[in-house]
């Protein structure tokens, strides 16, 4: 069964290829959405190269719902996005992949039902498909080369809503069995270099020797050292010391 965590319904419209529909559900799965709704595939159903594409998304076309036309597809839908590169003559509200996930969120919090449209790979959506959708996501693509394919424009979309759904860190490190550096350990790293480098006489001309500290210095602070990062700094120069001295 599908989960039960509220999510808009992905309707491939007369998908061609097997393949495709497969990326399909495994880019769905891989951003937490489960409801695939297949309209008319040209190559029937179940399809086993569709079963293989999907990898360990399989599950997604187990419980895909199979419908005969578009109409049937969207019948329990009270809001509903077409994905197409051109308006084709229709008046519609235009918008982001951003911005139609977040409208999604917003509908399906209010419990509304939502769907989003992808059209066949060779053509997209038909006007007669798109004239059923309250309104278009585009893509802002190159337009000198504006077709998507189908499972990269489900990739894309499920991420929006992820994106809408969860909270996303933009930027993490993963710290491999260490903490960061303390301020008294980079200052404890960055005497230990002046005083080595002022034995070796780095620190030439005598004038210049002021300017020179405070340049290294605010190298150690540019670089976000580990506590492992430090270790290793002083190892190094203890061992150069070593080997001169030796």
């Amino acid at each position: 069964m599908p989960s039960e965590t509220p999510q808009p319904a992905f309707v491939l419209v007369r998908p061609q290829m097997g393949e495709n529909i497969g990326g399909a559900a495994r880019a769905m799965w891989n951003f937490g959405l489960d409801r695939m709704r297949i309209v008319a595939p040209r190559d029937g159903w179940p399809n086993p190269r569709a079963v293989a594409l999907a990898s360990g998304a399989g599950r997604l076309l187990d419980e895909a719902v199979l419908c005969d036309d578009v109409a049937g597809a969207l019948a329990d839908c009270s809001f509903v996005f077409a994905t197409t590169a051109r308006a084709r003559g229709l008046t519609k509200p235009v918008v982001s992949p951003e911005r139609a996930m977040e409208m999604a969120r917003e509908m399906i919090g209010r419990g509304e039902k939502v769907a989003v449209m992808f059209g066949p790979e060779r053509a997209g959506l038909e006007n007669e498909d798109v004239a059923r959708a309250n309104a278009i996501i585009s893509v802002p693509v190159n337009p000198e080369f504006f077709s998507l394919n189908l499972a990269q424009c489900v990739l894309l979309t499920a991420y929006e809503w992820r994106r809408q759904s969860v909270e996303v860190v933009a930027e993490t490190v993963d710290l491999a069995k260490t903490d960061w550096a303390s301020g008294i350990e980079i200052e404890k790293l960055a005497e230990h270099y002046e005083e080595r480098l002022d034995e070796a006489g780095f620190f030439f001309p005598a004038d210049k020797a002021p300017g020179m500290k405070v340049n290294l210095r605010n190298l150690w602070g540019r670089m976000r050292l580990t506590r492992a990062d430090v270790q290793m700094l002083h190892g190094i120069l203890r061992q150069i010391i070593r080997r001169r001295d030796s």
